[in-house]
């Protein structure tokens, strides 16, 4: 009964968080094309770079806590070497790319 539920609830939370980390990465795209052409014409110096990686980061945090719900439904070992596998290389994304900010 609960384990029925769980699945049932995470079949709408998994989906909702992955859309969420592609949200924020289209808006944080989108912001940054803009402020780029607005600098085009202004000739005005905006820290865009940083602006993109902190959008990025943040919809890795959200594609993360997705990969982390995903161990919850997770039924044999195969899927969770590869569930394993996308969360290592997440977490080295997101490590970049903050160390990329600090380096800015």
């Amino acid at each position: 009964m609960l384990e029925n539920l769980m699945e049932l609830v995470l079949e709408i939370l998994i989906p909702l968080c992955e859309l969420m980390g592609i949200f924020i990465v289209a808006v944080s795209a989108i912001v940054a094309f803009a402020r780029y052409l607005r600098g085009l014409f202004t000739r005005s110096q905006e820290n865009i770079k940083f602006e993109l990686a902190n959008g990025l980061a943040l919809s890795l945090e959200f594609k993360m806590a997705a990969e982390i719900l995903k161990t919850v439904l997770v039924r044999d070992l195969n899927e969770l070497v590869v569930l394993g596998a996308v969360i290592v290389l997440r977490a080295l994304l997101s490590l970049l790319i903050h160390v990329e900010m600090k380096h800015k």
